[in-house]
């Protein structure tokens, strides 16, 4: 097999780790626009399988020609580029999945499931964490049900040790990270889909000591394709971030003042846009390394022969000493290569564009988590 990562930043980085353990693949394809990049993960990992290419994404055609003869590719670059990518694999009859992160993209690629189909291949979008992994975790959940009538999800990257002003440090892109705090927010509400606002319904969420107190909140982004799968199916399905307590107030005042605005304004004879300038600012003050930790809460709430039952899904997921990867690298990355091997292999044996929680078998999905350390608690509770 000969899988490609397209993107070597820390996503990239943890995927192409991942793919180093799997002897069956024959070649490694680390693209990058910087060749630096790529040449550094095949000594960093000592791994002759690791072929470092430069490439420009934006040049479709001149990409899709280094790439013939691949078997799977992952998309672990800015989301915008995704349907275009989808497009570019169709033609080369690969495999394509990526870590996604925006409604509108999926949408786009949903519309390429006929061509997909023909050539004999999956598109899988929104593999990363939230949305990502969630997905395949509620469909392992509700198969145990009878019926079930409620979702929720719940998912959070943190600094270990959090220092103000915000408490927080940027765990993944903060191009995505503004997103998930401004765009609309899809739910399931009484059996409708709707639209809510982001950064509202604060919530008290509690986990293990340390992480004893904390905030959860609706983002965009994190139900994914969700929402239309489980429409018609369940009576409530929504999605929010975790954070330290005080958080989301202190956004929502980023958001209500403009800062997060792409309108560009004049200042001082020059126009810049407000998000660009918050987004600088964020690089610039929130820390981007240090020991992290993730934390996901999945709750499915239904019928087991008659009894009510609330099955919660939860995991804290910590910076791994071993290996240097953050925990958001492992809790983002292994999920989408996993299904990206999974694709090249055969075990996923849908095709067009497919959803995860429909495309990806979750006991299979589940056995590759274990394997790379990453282990649910199941809680059941009666209700």
């Amino acid at each position: 097999m000969q899988l490609a990562v397209l993107g070597c930043g820390l996503m990239g980085q943890a995927a192409i780790y991942d793919l180093t353990k799997n002897t069956k693949i024959e070649k490694i394809i680390a693209v990058d626009i910087d060749i630096d990049n790529a040449e550094k993960l095949r000594a960093r990992f000592n791994d002759d399988r690791i072929a470092p290419m430069q490439a420009d994404i934006t040049r479709i055609d001149e990409l899709k020609s280094k790439l013939k003869g691949v078997d799977a590719i992952l998309g672990a670059v800015h989301y915008k580029f995704n349907y275009d990518l989808s497009r570019m694999a169709i033609e080369l009859d690969a495999h394509f999945c990526d870590l996604g992160g925006n409604n509108s993209v999926v949408d786009r690629q949903m519309s390429l499931s006929d061509d997909a189909a023909k050539a004999g291949v999956s598109i899988i979008p929104d593999c990363g964490l939230a949305p990502g992994m969630v997905s395949v975790v509620v469909a392992h959940g509700e198969k145990r049900f009878d019926r079930v009538d409620d979702i929720h999800i719940r998912v959070g990257g943190h600094p270990q040790n959090p220092q103000p002003p915000l408490d927080y440090m940027l765990v993944f892109s903060v191009e995505g990270l503004i997103n998930e705090y401004i765009e609309p927010v899809r739910a399931v509400r009484d059996g409708e889909i709707q639209t809510l606002q982001p950064l509202s319904e604060i919530e008290e969420l509690s986990f293990p000591s340390p992480y004893d107190k904390l905030e959860a909140f609706t983002t965009s982004g994190g139900t994914s394709t969700l929402v239309g799968t489980y429409h018609g199916k369940v009576r409530n399905l929504d999605y929010k971030t975790i954070r330290y307590p005080g958080h989301c107030d202190k956004i929502r005042v980023f958001l209500d003042l403009g800062f997060f605005s792409s309108d560009e304004i004049e200042v001082g004879g020059h126009t810049i846009a407000p998000r660009k300038m918050t987004g600088k600012l964020f690089e610039r003050s929130l820390p981007s390394s240090g020991k992290d930790v993730v934390l996901v809460q999945v709750e499915l709430i239904g019928e087991i022969n008659g009894s009510r039952k609330s099955l919660k899904y939860r995991i804290i997921d910590s910076f791994d000493d071993n290996t240097g990867l953050t925990a958001m690298m492992r809790m983002t990355a292994f999920p989408a290569i996993i299904i990206s091997q999974m694709q090249a292999d055969g075990r996923i044996t849908a095709r067009g564009t497919v959803p995860q929680e429909i495309a990806v078998p979750p006991d299979i999905f589940f056995d590759e988590l274990a394997k790379r350390n990453i282990v649910f608690e199941e809680i059941w509770t009666d209700l």
